[in-house]
């Protein structure tokens, strides 16, 4: 197994980790060595225990925290459990969000005000729990999306809104941060088979995304393990001076050529 990227012994939370990208990379560091406390929803379908049993799987270390990103209390909670559990807090992933389908004829306030609550504010708040226990040489990461970090999508305009001020969100940090050895990127994910994208009534769904991998180069959409590799990378020594960027992980959708 491969430890020479520093990762080896690093704790990291992980918001949003009981399914898709979020459990992903919190078996990743598993295998890289890391321990993770996984933040997740109560009302969320998916079955944290399962992202647990994975990472002990692989001879990890995991603990869950009920997280909702609305509340800094509960951003304050999951970042001192790192501490409470495992002594330290190296790492810190963004991955936590919901996604809606609504044409803005029918957005309303509340509607509008919960996505970027959680979307964006949540970044921001888990982001601002953890800088304050955080190491020197830290290392944040958030996930954005194609959508409003790159292309805009109809019916989805709150949700773009929200991906975009991720990216703003990461560069500002990535500077403000610096003086303390803390890096601050963020992962713009393509078009990945997950639980949110296979949502029929608020995204692609399954068929929407076969359809989709003809037009990308890869010949086809990517995966959990994918992205969560690509974030690994960004919060391991290898991405040592690399800060307040956004790496786009889509296959070559972004720079092919309309045909």
């Amino acid at each position: 197994m491969n430890r020479d990227d520093g990762l080896e012994g690093k704790v990291a939370v992980i918001s949003g980790g009981a399914s898709g990208i979020g459990r992903a990379l919190a078996v990743a560091y598993a295998r890289a060595g890391a321990h993770t406390v996984v933040g997740f929803f109560p009302g969320d379908p998916h079955d944290v225990g399962e992202t647990v049993a994975a990472v002990e799987r692989e001879n990890g270390r995991c603990e869950a925290v009920e997280l909702d990103v609305r509340s800094f209390e509960q951003t304050e909670r999951i970042a001192q459990a790192a501490l409470d559990t495992f002594g330290r807090l190296d790492i810190a992933v963004a991955a936590a969000g919901i996604l809606r389908r609504q044409p803005i004829a029918d957005m309303t306030d509340s509607a509008w005000d919960d996505m970027l609550t959680v979307d964006l504010s949540g970044v921001m708040r888990v982001f601002r729990s953890c800088a304050a226990r955080m190491n020197s040489a830290g290392a944040m990461v958030a996930t954005s999306s194609i959508a409003g970090g790159v292309y805009g999508w109809e019916d989805h305009s709150h949700y773009a809104a929200a991906k975009a001020g991720v990216l703003g969100l990461c560069r500002s940090l990535a500077v403000e941060l610096a003086p303390r050895g803390i890096r601050v990127n963020a992962v713009i994910p393509g078009l990945i088979e997950s639980p949110q994208s296979l949502d029929s009534v608020n995204s692609l769904g399954p068929e929407g995304l076969r359809e989709a991998g003809k037009i990308i180069p890869a010949g086809r959409v990517g995966t959990v393990d994918e992205a969560a590799r690509a974030i690994r990378f960004l919060t391991s020594d290898d991405a040592a001076y690399v800060t307040g960027q956004s790496l786009i992980v889509d296959g070559g959708l972004t720079v092919r050529w309309p045909s």
